[in-house]
């Protein structure tokens, strides 16, 4: 049965809607970019109710993150800033801590603290959560529910992210491939322009990620992309200067390109041309690892664990992809838009592909243990899932690489020659059918009925309608519709032709559509490693959610809790407030006090005062709590059994006269 090669654009097609449609089903229900560092802790904690006003407020987080005068905010229950504005660094040995002083006298209420910063590994973080001082209170702050790095700037940020990806893997493996494997290659202009959009790709990807920096990390708008001031501090940061190297490299990347599509291919002599290849080599190779550097620098391996051995292995790895991804891309365009491929250089680029896949392999190995840590963390979290995905594609890659390197090696016990694509090429044979599409059914009869009286053979056919061309230019008696007519049936016959050749050759037609294939899962398997770039290490997250088990529920204070609540039974002397105190505020044994004031402050003896607890999502109670009268307004208990953590409701009735009592509650989170 004889293999024949799909045609470029309906292939390119159906296998662009493939990949988009496994993109679109690993992205469909992914939430947000998570953030590579985490809130830990914090002093108050959410939820926290206080009985006096705390001097600062404190963050904790899981690794090193870049604060700056408004990463931190604190606002009273009118929205207006209730902290100094004086972002105090905490931090000691491997603890991750900042805070941010509060004014003097600030009122019982509901306060916001609303915190934004950039991790270490460049990533937006941001939350918020309330505190109470004396008594929870209505507040006119409304919590932000913009994810950081999301809307339309996080989108756009993506994008451009993923091309700066794609244009690095293809700007580097295609020079390597014309490089080692495939010198004449230089000159072919479908590669030439290949390489060079690449540059494009990636330098304006670059500059687009700069201008975005600020309102990525920052307010979400995009008009903030041309701001000034905001792009001068996005370039005191590591992410700044990263991307600002990159461009200084990428301007020495199209010095690169230029002498290797220029000098390079005009050079005659052997030794000279040695002589810039080995120039071209070692001067490329610094650049294309400075620019992987630029990734390694400002990203995932420059946090987290062994960042000295990380970034290394980092750089490695993009350049193993680059080598193999970017060198297939070249390898695709050459056999369909290049004149000839030789054998021997997709037998180098074989012998390439292998060695990229080994280093992959060895690298990627490296990281997934560095950002994942465990098996519970690869299965359990989005990172260690998204890896899992990247792992089958790679296999799925790898695979359809081997049937590849068959045809190569098929290939290889051909006659010599080249990979001819000019007899070939599915582009070609697609515009000279656009070309007799044309012809009118008056037309085309005519054509079959001048073949068929003359019976022109279709080795005669060409040299008829030059004969035809020629005569048209030299003579003005012969019909320039009769040599147009010959024109397109010399198409039609040379399309006919080069048809029956490539079904002739199933090896070189079975090369091309396993290269397509291969690259098409490499746009699936680039996209999964952007979503992967933007995602919280499994290690990480699982670290996190450690710290806040070992600490109790985020929400849960580590001071006594602190109630007060005022009451009106409605009869004499009936207003006042009580002030309830649960020491340690934890599960098992507490104390706690009870004071009953007056609206002044001075002590309300009342006949009594009983407590009750329930925790309404566990079913527990109401627990009945009779606490002991020491003095007057001071009720006490001591041994006071709290079961488990959750949320409490705690009841307080307060008996002012034999007819006139109240009863108040107030839910809080206990240990």
């Amino acid at each position: 049965m004889t293999t024949t090669a799909p045609r470029l654009g309906t292939a390119l097609a159906r296998l662009l809607i493939l990949a988009a449609a496994l993109l679109g089903t690993l992205l469909a229900g992914a939430a947000p970019a998570s953030a590579h560092a985490a809130l830990t802790g914090s002093d108050p904690k959410d939820g926290a109710v206080v009985a006096t006003a705390p001097k600062e407020v404190n963050l904790t987080f899981s690794e090193q993150v870049a604060m700056s005068a408004d990463s931190i905010r604190v606002l009273d229950p009118a929205g207006r800033r209730a902290d100094t504005g004086e972002i105090r660094d905490l931090c000691s040995g491997s603890i991750v801590r900042y805070g941010v002083e509060l004014r003097a006298g600030l009122p019982d209420g509901t306060y916001t603290v609303a915190w934004q910063t950039v991790s270490a590994d460049s990533h937006p973080i941001a939350g918020a959560f309330t505190f109470s001082i004396g008594a929870p209170s209505a507040t006119s702050v409304a919590l932000p529910d913009r994810e950081p790095g999301g809307g339309l700037v996080g989108a756009l940020y993506g994008i451009a992210r993923y091309l700066s990806y794609a244009g690095f893997a293809v700007l580097v493996g295609g020079g390597a491939f014309v490089l080692i494997c495939w010198p004449r290659g230089a000159g072919v202009r479908p590669v030439q322009r290949t390489v060079v959009r690449a540059w494009l790709t990636l330098t304006g990807a670059t500059l687009v990620m700069l201008l975005l920096r600020n309102p990525y990390t920052g307010s979400g708008e995009l008009s903030d992309a041309f701001d000034l001031a905001g792009l001068k501090s996005v370039l005191e940061t590591k992410t700044g200067a990263a991307l600002t190297s990159r461009l200084l490299l990428l301007g020495a990347a199209a010095l690169f390109v230029a002498v290797l599509f220029g000098a390079y291919t005009r050079r005659t002599d052997p030794k000279e041309k040695k002589d810039l290849v080995f120039g071209l080599g070692i001067g490329g190779a610094v650049v294309a690892t400075g620019i992987a550097g630029t990734w390694a620098l400002a990203e995932h391996a420059s946090t987290g664990i062994q960042p000295g051995i990380a970034m290394p292995v980092d750089i490695l790895h993009l350049l193993a992809v680059a080598a193999w991804l970017g060198g297939l891309t070249v390898l695709l365009i050459a056999l369909y838009r290049a004149p000839s491929v030789e054998r021997t250089a997709v037998e180098r680029f074989s012998k390439v592909a292998f060695t990229s896949v080994a280093v992959l392999a060895a690298t990627g190995l490296y990281q997934s243990w560095r950002q994942v840590g465990s098996w519970s963390a690869l299965t359990g979290t989005r990172y260690g899932q998204l890896l899992l995905v990247k792992i089958g594609l790679m296999g799925v890659l790898v695979g359809i690489a081997w049937i590849s390197r068959r045809w190569t090696q098929r290939l290889a016990d051909l006659p010599s020659g080249g990979l001819s694509s000019a007899d070939l090429s599915p582009a070609d044979l697609s515009s000279a059918e656009k070309e007799t599409e044309g012809v009118e059914e008056g037309e085309a009869s005519e054509v079959d009925e001048t073949s068929e009286s003359d019976a022109v053979p279709e080795a005669d056919a060409v040299s008829s309608v030059s004969e035809a061309e020629g005569a048209s230019g030299a003579s003005p008696d012969v019909d320039p519709e009769r040599a147009a007519q010959l024109a397109r049936q010399r198409a039609a016959v040379a399309t006919a032709r080069r048809k029956r050749e490539r079904d002739a050759d199933p090896e070189r037609s079975g090369l091309r559509r396993s290269v397509l294939t291969e690259a098409a899962v490499a746009v699936v398997l680039l996209a999964v490693t952007t979503v992967l770039t933007t995602t919280e290490p499994g290690r990480t997250e699982e670290e996190a959610g450690r710290s806040t088990s070992a600490s109790g529920p985020a929400a849960v204070p580590d001071r006594p809790v602190d109630v007060r609540l005022p009451f009106d039974t409605g009869g004499v002397d009936g207003k006042g407030v009580v002030r309830l105190s649960l020491d340690p505020g934890r599960t098992g044994a507490n104390g706690l006090h009870i004071y009953v004031e007056r609206p002044d402050g001075k002590p309300l003896d009342v006949p009594e005062v009983k407590v009750a607890l329930t925790l309404e999502a566990k079913d527990v109670g109401p627990l009945p709590v009779a606490p002991d009268r020491i003095q007057a307004g001071h009720w006490s208990a001591s041994g006071v059994q709290i079961p488990m953590p959750g949320e409490w409701r705690i009841q307080v009735t307060v008996r002012t006269s034999d007819i006139d009592q109240t009863t108040l509650d107030k839910n809080v989170k206990i240990g």
